[in-house]
Formats: structure tokens, C-alpha cells, sequence
């Protein structure tokens, strides 16, 4: 009986965690769609800084509504949650504003086979011939989307690739400190970062300029942005600390159709068949990470 219960249990965790996942990658795709309209007007560094300054202020106005409590004793992997996934974003907004939104979704998707090589080395996780056989499925996708065998990878493709493994680097800090701080203390670090970060890009380095924009529609976007991904945040915070890392990044690959549809309304081309080969391949080999023996 006893074993039964634990049975329902985890059935019912995992359940939640897939549902949380499934909402995340949903607005998720959302956010990615209004950040490629704002990159018509806006350096993808200001994305990521107007959105994450209300995030933050999204997140502290509800520590008024319901306290939490904080540890110290964890606060570098708080750190590392929040530069990683800063990183993350930054090369995703790029990728966002100089690719299709399909192709720099489904290159961000590749970090569940990251999370899973991080696993392994960080949280000493076994990984069997069946996984290995997974993530080459999935890096070979990855070479028909870029198209290496041209000889010309755009920097758009590389970069898209090289967030995904930032995005797999900030859920595995995700894994190490979801008992010890609550979600929105996670997410704090992480747009806490994701402000400060692109604002001493501004003052100190020459990749960025800061403007004050007056334009009503390009804040009524920034504000949409803001709260599709600030509560895409929490729900895939919460899916990962809910459920198997590997299982979850699964479930996310349901934000694929739904960029795709979103790209090609805002005006990018179908994808080519290599490219929706690479799509089905990087999918699958996601789907056999995740897969049990």
C-alpha cells in the first residue's frame, strides 16, 4: 500500500511538472516572438535589460504579498544561476533578431543534451550508451539546421547553440539549490543579474548604446515581453525543481510549433527541409534522453 501511494505520488509531481513546463514553453515562445518585433527597434542587450529591470520589480512587488526566507550559504550558485542564465539570454536575443524564431528556439532546445552531459560531470548522474546514442542524434540535427557542410555558419546559428548550453549550465544550478531557496528567489538572481549585467555592458564597453525610448508601442511590448517571460520563468523553475531535468527538457520541445507558427506570422520564410530534419531530429533525440529504459 505503502508503495502504491509513493507510486501516485511521484505520478502526481510529475504530472505538475510537466503541466508547469508545457504553460512555460507556451509563453516562452510568446516572449521570443514579441522580442523579435522590439529587435527591429532595440539592441537585443536593451531587451534583456528592460526585461529583466520588471521582472524584478515584478518579483519584489509579490515578496510583499507572501514573505520567504533566505540562505546565505548558497548565494555563489545563486550567482552562477543568475550569470549563466543572463548569458543565455543575451546570446538568445541575438540569435531572436538575425535568424528565423524557429531555428533560435530549437537551437535554444538543444540544452536538455547540455543538461545531460552537465549532469553527468557535476551531479555525477550515469549516462548509458542508449543516452550517448541520443545526444548524437541530436547534435547531428544540430548540424542540418546550421548547415556546417556550406562552410557558412552564421554567427546567429553558433551563438544560438552556445545559449543553449548556457540555459543547460543555469537549470543544472537550478537542480543543486531548488530545496534550499524558493522559486522566486531563483528567479530574483537571475533578472537580478540579467539587469546589472547588460547596464555595465553600457556604461564600460562599446557593443552597446543605452537609449530612453518614448515610443508607447515599443513599452507596451517591453511590458508584454516582461510578463510572458517572467511567468515563463517561474513556471519552468518550478517544472525543474517538480521533475527529472532530462524529462522536463523534453516537454519543452512543445514550444517548437509554436515559434515556428509565431516566425512565420512576423514574416520569416518556411523552414527548408533540411532544416525541418534537423527540427525532428533534435526532437527525437530529446525524446531519448528523457525515455526510460
Amino acid at each position: 500500500m505503502s508503495n502504491n501511494y509513493n507510486v501516485l505520488s511521484n505520478l502526481k509531481l510529475m504530472d505538475k511538472g510537466i503541466f508547469f513546463m508545457l504553460l512555460s514553453a507556451m509563453l516562452g515562445s510568446m516572449s521570443g516572438a514579441v522580442a523579435k518585433v522590439l529587435s527591429d527597434s532595440m539592441d537585443p542587450i536593451e531587451i534583456v535589460f528592460y526585461r529583466n529591470l520588471l521582472g524584478v520589480l515584478m518579483i519584489l512587488y509579490s515578496f510583499k504579498k507572501v514573505s520567504v526566507s533566505f540562505e546565505f550559504s548558497k548565494m555563489h550558485l545563486l550567482f552562477l544561476r543568475g550569470f549563466f542564465g543572463t548569458i543565455a539570454m543575451l546570446l538568445y536575443f541575438y540569435t531572436i533578431a538575425n535568424i528565423p524564431l524557429g531555428e533560435a528556439v530549437i537551437l535554444n532546445k538543444t540544452s536538455p543534451f547540455f543538461v545531460t552531459i552537465l549532469a553527468y560531470y557535476l551531479m555525477k548522474e550515469s549516462i548509458s550508451i542508449h543516452t550517448i546514442f541520443a545526444l548524437i542524434i541530436g547534435f547531428i540535427g544540430v548540424a542540418f539546421i546550421i548547415k556546417p557542410f556550406d562552410f557558412e555558419i552564421s554567427q546567429g546559428h553558433v551563438f544560438g547553440v552556445l545559449g543553449g548550453f548556457f540555459a543547460a549550465a543555469a537549470y543544472a544550478t537550478i537542480k543543486k539549490i531548488k530545496d534550499i531557496y524558493d522559486a522566486r528567489v531563483i528567479m530574483l538572481s537571475f533578472m537580478g543579474v540579467g539587469t546589472v549585467l547588460p547596464l555595465l555592458i553600457f556604461l564600460f564597453t562599446p557593443y552597446a548604446e543605452f537609449k530612453v525610448h518614448t515610443d508607447p508601442f515599443v513599452w507596451a511590448m517591453i511590458t508584454l515581453m516582461a510578463v510572458f517571460s517572467t511567468v515563463s520563468q517561474w513556471f519552468l523553475t518550478r517544472a525543474y525543481s517538480l521533475s527529472k531535468a532530462s524529462i522536463i527538457g523534453v516537454i519543452g520541445y512543445s514550444s517548437i510549433p509554436f515559434a515556428v507558427g509565431f516566425g512565420i506570422m512576423l514574416g520569416d520564410s518556411i523552414p527548408d527541409m533540411l532544416t525541418f530534419l534537423g527540427i525532428a531530429l533534435i526532437a527525437f533525440g530529446g525524446y531519448l534522453v528523457g525515455k526510460k529504459k
